[in-house]
C-alpha cells in the first residue's frame, strides 16, 4: 500500500483543520491519514493496521471526526478546484452515479 507522497501531502495539509493546543501531543496528521488510507485500501480491520501509522483508535476517531466536520469534503473540493485551475478536468465528461441512493418504499422518484 502506497503512502502519501510529499506532493500529495503538500496539497492536503493546508486543507486540514488546525489542531487545538491542549493536553498531550497530538498524533501527526500525515501518519494518521496514511493509516486511514491503509485501512480503506486494504479492507483490513482497524486493529490490524500496522503500528507505524500510530494507534488504530486515533486513526479511526480522526476519520470519524473529520467526516462529521466536513474535512474530507473540503479536501476533495479543494483538490477538484486545483485540478480545474490547471485545466486538468474535462467537465463535459463528468457524470453523477446515483446507484448508491436508496429508493424509499420502492419509490421511483
Amino acid at each position: 500500500m502506497d503512502e502519501l507522497t510529499d506532493a500529495q501531502w503538500a496539497r492536503i495539509r493546508p486543507r486540514l483543520p488546525r489542531p487545538k493546543k491542549r493536553g498531550r501531543p497530538r498524533a501527526a496528521d500525515r501518519k494518521t491519514i496514511n493509516g486511514i488510507l491503509w485501512v480503506l485500501r486494504s479492507g483490513a480491520r482497524w486493529k490490524d493496521m500496522p503500528r507505524k501509522y500510530g494507534s488504530p483508535v486515533t486513526c479511526w476517531r480522526r476519520l470519524i471526526r473529520w467526516q462529521r466536520e466536513g474535512v474530507w469534503d473540503h479536501v476533495w473540493r479543494g483538490m477538484l478546484r486545483n485540478l480545474d485551475d490547471q485545466k486538468r478536468l474535462d467537465w463535459a465528461k463528468a457524470y453523477l452515479d446515483a446507484s448508491f441512493a436508496s429508493a424509499k418504499k420502492g419509490a421511483l422518484e
